[in-house]
């Protein structure tokens, strides 16, 4: 079959019109780009001004080997007056702390050099307080603190601070012991209990008041807490035990046999510095401990 062109043109189609949206970044409100640019700039501000504290200035020139000495002078001049300054504002926290225990006794040498060593170095104003602290407990009864405990006082920071002021607040001190204890709750031993195939209750979530157990492994990291729960040996029948948590005292009898306390034991550093921390009230933590110990004993 032959095809002929019919000589028409076809129809003319209508021009489409394309929008083309404009890229997110000539979207973008300026506004947020203005907050952006002062936050780096705000930022910048904040390293140098640090790095200045430490002697180094941003883009330091130091052509020959005269500029080079002048600015290691300079950096442990800086240097050098810190540590002086770390350490009397220390002193003044130990000058201000009223104690009323006194000793004849001198302080170690080696220990007082050993501190004044780590403390130099100590620049936050709340750490300076504890470690003020410690000095002024030292003086009034020393041998109260080990150099060991001022090797892990050393690098704590405000926040492993803050956490471990919660984990002691949470504590609770037997009477006669100088070693806090943070008390999940109780087993009964496998005689009495697993026998009959019981669980055995569960403790106190002590997340729910604030101590995560990220911030329990870390404590454990730090050597402030030992490292697993210990379940006390099991406790004589009606024989009253006394506990202080924070300001709350009550006393702890077992109604019956085969009962043991299961608790995080803090280390002999961690009681140490659990006597400088401010404690803070945990009232709903003892009212929740003392639900669930009057399971199994009398709380009086």
């Amino acid at each position: 079959m032959k095809v002929t062109d019919s000589g028409q043109s076809p129809p003319v189609q209508p021009a489409v019109t394309v929008k083309t949206e404009k890229s997110s970044a000539t979207q973008a409100d300026p506004r947020k780009s203005s907050t952006a640019s002062r936050s780096a700039s705000d930022n910048a501000q904040r390293i140098q001004s640090l790095f200045a504290r430490a002697g180094i200035g941003h883009n330091m020139i130091l052509p020959d080997e005269a500029a080079r000495q002048q600015a290691i002078k300079r950096r442990n001049d800086i240097l050098a007056l810190s540590r002086i300054k770390n350490l009397q504002a220390i002193m003044d926290v130990a000058l201000s702390v009223s104690l009323t225990e006194t000793s004849n006794e001198p302080v170690d040498p080696d220990w007082f050099y050993a501190f004044s060593r780590l403390a130099e170095n100590i620049h936050s104003p709340a750490m300076q307080g504890l470690w003020g602290k410690i000095f002024a407990v030292e003086v009034s009864k020393p041998g109260a603190f080990s150099l060991r405990t001022l090797e892990t006082l050393k690098v704590l920071t405000q926040r492993d601070a803050a956490m471990f002021s919660k984990a002691a607040s949470l504590s609770c001190l037997r009477q006669g012991d100088t070693v806090p204890r943070l008390i999940t709750g109780y087993h009964r031993k496998p005689g009495f209990w697993r026998l009959f195939g019981h669980r055995q209750p569960e403790g106190v979530n002590l997340a729910a008041y604030g101590l995560s157990y990220p911030d329990l492994l870390a404590l454990i990291d730090m050597k402030l807490i030992f490292a697993s729960e210990i379940e006390s040996g099991e406790l004589p029948v009606s024989e009253s035990i006394k506990w202080r948590c924070g300001s709350d005292t009550f006393t702890v009898t077992p109604s019956g046999q085969g009962l043991a306390f299961v608790y995080y034991k803090f280390t002999s550093t961690g009681a140490e510095l659990a006597r400088l921390i401010t404690r803070h009230s945990a009232s709903a933590y003892v009212d929740a401990l003392k639900q669930r110990l009057s399971q199994a004993f009398i709380i009086e």
